[in-house]
């Protein structure tokens, strides 16, 4: 059409007009630009076909993609998905074939491939079965003795640790050693037990924690009483500045402690796994063992969320982050009696009254 419209033009190839001195050509368009602009066209047409770029509330485009097994329409989030899969399918060959076999620990590949199943059917599933989730418990505990092996792999624990400087350093710190409200998890002192299965139960699972607030029940004097028994029960009086002890306000706080505190500290003050309650007899405090901030302690209460990290970290990578974890403890000689099942994971948050410690 372009060629079609040429009019005549001069001996110069020049229209015979001159504005201030320019003349202008006639000439048709170069055939390189000619088709790219066509051809952008052409492609302009095919993305509307392929993607949903018309109409998208009625036109999902015929360009798919595979996320979970399952083909589904393109989308940015549906690619996005798609391409975390492909590279996480790299990471899972590599964890199964390389880090499992050279730590002996190849047993678990058919754990974990029953757990990701299980695990699939709970996230797809609107009303799932009543004892799936019982089910994946059990799956995870099973993965439990491979967590010893993997910690005494160089390798394993090499991305172990990278993934806890990228996921925990920010509460634990980079040593591990914790900070104010952030447990060490480089000593034996646990909340929920130091045991792999329980260090596996806390990281894909989390925990909720929270040391209730004792003032508007036991009263100003309560609370006084109460944390001068408390104090009196750590090996150190809860720390050195808090100098000598008011007998008088430990005796009436034993009675105090005993009709309130031990359901879930134990009489003894030793703490229980099962409730994630801390030892109150020994010298590490989560908050600290000042007389004034275990007063406030009692009075204000204590709350903790440990997140759980199954979602996104996967069965893998946490097997990795748990085995770092484990290798981290200060693991007592091994004992016969095994700890409850329901006992877990790394000091996280404390539960109900359980953040005194």
């Amino acid at each position: 059409m372009n060629y079609k419209q040429l009019r005549d033009v001069e001996e110069d190839g020049t229209t015979g007009h001159e504005y201030d001195g320019i003349r202008e050509y006639d000439k048709a368009l170069p055939k390189w630009w000619l088709v790219i602009f066509f051809g952008s066209i052409v492609w302009g047409v095919a993305y509307w076909v392929f993607f949903p770029a018309m109409f998208p509330a009625h036109w999902e485009g015929i360009a798919t993609v595979e996320v979970d097994g399952e083909t589904v329409p393109w989308t940015s989030k549906n690619e996005l998905f798609s391409e975390l899969e492909s590279n996480n399918k790299i990471f899972t060959d590599n964890f199964e074939q390389s880090i499992l076999v050279k730590a002996d620990a190849a047993g678990a590949t058919a754990t974990l491939g029953t757990l990701n199943e299980l695990q699939a059917t709970m996230r797809r599933s609107e009303t799932p079965p009543a004892d799936l989730q019982t089910q994946i418990d059990g799956k995870i505990a099973e993965l439990a003795p491979y967590i010893e092996k993997l910690s005494e792999n160089p390798n394993a624990l090499k991305v172990g640790s990278r993934l806890f400087l990228q996921n925990c350093s920010v509460c634990h710190g980079s040593n591990a050693k914790g900070a104010t409200g952030y447990p060490n998890l480089t000593d034996n002192d646990w909340l929920y037990g130091g045991e792999a299965q329980n260090i596996l139960t806390t990281l894909h699972n989390g925990r909720v924690g929270g040391m209730p607030a004792w003032r508007d029940q036991i009263g100003e004097d309560g609370v006084r009483a109460a944390s001068e028994y408390v104090l009196s029960l750590s090996s150190n009086n809860g720390s050195k500045s808090n100098g000598k002890l008011d007998q008088t306000l430990v005796a009436q706080g034993s009675a105090i402690f005993q009709q309130n505190c031990a359901l879930c500290h134990d009489k003894d003050g030793k703490g229980m796994i099962s409730a994630g309650a801390p030892n109150l007899t020994d010298t590490i405090w989560l908050y600290g063992g000042e007389r004034e901030t275990v007063r406030n302690t009692l009075r204000y209460g204590r709350a903790g969320v440990m997140p759980q990290w199954e979602t996104k970290l996967g069965n893998e990578r946490i097997m990795l982050l748990a085995a770092y974890i484990y290798s981290l403890s200060d693991k007592p000689a091994k004992v016969t009696q095994a700890l409850p099942v329901t006992a877990t994971a790394p000091k996280a948050a404390a539960p109900a009254a359980a953040t005194v410690n």
